[in-house]
């Protein structure tokens, strides 16, 4: 059956996997929607089945109108909205995606998960309706493949994800996605697990270093970063990671480092202070000089005619456990193109491409019907079939993954 799906939000993720669905002969119409109408107009312009429409996401009617007759809806929108997008997709009987967890239900983040989890499941359940979050690259694609290293142990101890961005461009450009998350999430307390119990660690603490011949940079140093996995894999270590006691997401690269002594000057901070006569937050100063992440074609190939100092990275799964009574280390690498192959395969950059077509590949499995489940549910929870199908059409992306299981002395 032809499938009609709601895009909110058309940034670098929406757009990129309108674009995806817009190839889908299972899609038959994509409703691009945005507040921003020349966005939404830019984009509809590239498609054959997309329609626009202008959306106040802080309106959950604007978003149940635009949502009537839609069998997914796709939230690309910032985290404040999400709940509004829930509710909306609740009300007109629509499956459900997001491309991270929200804190918006709650003071506590940890709570906001639990509710999506253990309220909002039953709701779509009930309807018999699927709702998937966390879909980009990480968490998403990062969770597959953590899955997909798992399965090689009986009994997993200490998981690692380990994200090194090592793009770095002659221009002053710290980040390729969203400086102010960026910002944000390097500068709070990071989640980690530690003996089965959920703990916050310091920012950019607890270092570890890590080599990779294909990176081609010498060892690296990677700290904590507050991101989505290791609180997923908590709430679901006995059910989906064979009862994993230690979980870390370890994260590196040009921007990190930029960001490391801001944070120790105590300029992310975003309390209030006095300079002179004027009040201001710290971040926001540092926030107003930092460029934003580059999105558009024109611009991209400007910065690749500049030139760049590095194009590599990398993203590996470390699960350690047991297999057959002996100590074993399942190690899977995420291979993917960088930003000048990126470019040239989709005019995007690296960061665009593997976060935006790895959101697509789970719009796809929606769209195809590929997920049984009901309720709601993160992407980390999906089954060993539905890792298997995602990788082999990540595989035609230029996606894949390198997996290898060693004696872990």
């Amino acid at each position: 059956m032809s499938k009609t799906i709601l895009i909110l939000g058309v940034g670098a993720q929406g757009s990129t996997v309108a674009k995806r669905m817009d190839e889908e002969p299972n899609v038959g119409k994509i409703i691009c929607a945005d507040f921003d109408e020349k966005a939404v107009a830019s984009i509809v312009g590239e498609l054959t089945k997309a329609v626009g429409a202008q959306v106040d996401a802080s309106d959950k009617n604007s978003i149940v109108a635009a949502a009537r007759g839609a069998d997914l809806i796709v939230n690309g929108l910032p985290l404040r909205w999400h709940g509004n997008v829930l509710d909306a997709a609740i009300e007109v009987g629509a499956d459900y995606q997001d491309f991270a967890a929200t804190d918006a239900l709650a003071d506590d983040w940890i709570d906001s998960i639990r509710i999506l989890y253990e309220q909002y499941g039953p709701k779509f359940a009930a309807g018999g309706h699927t709702a998937i979050i966390g879909t980009g690259s990480a968490p998403g694609l990062i969770c597959a493949a953590t899955r997909r290293a798992v399965r090689e142990l009986d009994s997993c101890d200490t998981i690692y994800n380990i994200v090194y961005e090592g793009v770095e461009a002659k221009r002053f450009l710290p980040f390729w996605w969203s400086p102010v998350t960026a910002l944000s999430d390097m500068s709070e307390e990071a989640y980690a697990v530690v003996d089965g119990e959920l703990v916050r660690t310091p920012a950019f603490g607890l270092p570890i270093t890590r080599e990779y011949d294909y990176m081609g940079t010498g060892p690296v140093t990677l700290g904590e970063h507050c991101h989505d996995e290791p609180v997923h894999y908590w709430f679901n270590k006995d059910t989906y990671f064979k009862g994993v006691k230690n979980i870390w997401f370890k994260y590196g690269g040009a921007g990190f480092e930029f960001a490391k002594p801001l944070y120790r000057a105590g300029l992310l901070s975003k309390e209030k202070e006095h300079v002179g006569d004027v009040s201001v937050a710290p971040f926001d100063m540092v926030l107003k000089h930092i460029p934003p992440a580059p999105k558009y074609h024109d611009e991209i190939q400007e910065i690749l005619d500049e030139g760049l100092v590095s194009d590599t990275g990398c993203m590996v799964i470390e699960a350690y456990g047991k297999k057959d009574g002996k100590d074993v280390l399942s190690e899977v690498h995420v291979m993917a193109p960088g930003l000048e192959d990126s470019f040239k395969l989709s005019g995007l950059t690296a960061e665009m491409y593997l976060t935006g077509q790895g959101g697509a590949l789970f719009t796809k499995m929606l769209a195809g019907d590929k997920f049984t489940q009901r309720g709601l549910f993160s992407s980390d929870m999906i089954t060993d079939e539905q890792v298997d199908y995602y990788f082999k059409e990540a595989a035609k992306l230029g996606i894949t993954l390198e997996v290898k299981v060693k004696e872990n002395a």
